[in-house]
């Protein structure tokens, strides 16, 4: 899967950030026309503790038909994705559009090394004062194996 080139498109480090915050953000950017390209997908951090958040992953795996849907994603970018998905009016020319023009990528691709990734500090979950899972501890307990495991 080739990239686009970083030129045009803003690069967003999702490390450290609160990932439903991100999401929203990042869908108003996608919306007003920008190309996004999110990196370290796995690092994004979601608020609740984590036997919670965890239980609930895997009641809402439990809906829907394995050969009709909804699917569900399993992988952390793919998660992430989805989360942005969501924010979109994705039924409507315009968010089809905006969905087009997001990338999201585990760790960062090496033809991205170079580029200069931006963050969003409103999102940042050092502001947190609960306790919080990462995307990739998520996704590892729903049934996600990294490559290499």
């Amino acid at each position: 899967m080739t990239a686009m080139s970083s030129g045009n498109a803003v690069v967003i480090d999702a490390k450290g950030l609160i990932l439903g915050r991100m999401a929203s953000i990042v869908a108003k950017r996608l919306l007003q026309g920008e190309s996004i390209i999110i990196v370290n997908a796995e690092k994004a951090a979601i608020s609740g503790k984590r036997l919670s958040r965890v239980r609930e992953a895997k009641t809402f795996l439990e809906v829907g038909h394995p050969r009709k849907g909804p699917y569900h994603p399993r992988r952390p970018d793919r998660i992430v994705r989805r989360t942005v998905r969501g924010m979109l009016p994705r039924k409507k020319p315009k968010g089809q559009q905006a969905y087009k023009r997001l990338k999201v990528y585990l760790s960062t691709p090496p033809e991205l090394n170079n580029s200069e990734a931006q963050t969003i500090p409103e999102a940042s979950a050092e502001r947190l004062r609960c306790p919080y899972i990462t995307v990739g501890e998520l996704a590892k307990e729903i049934g996600w194996t990294p490559e290499g495991e």
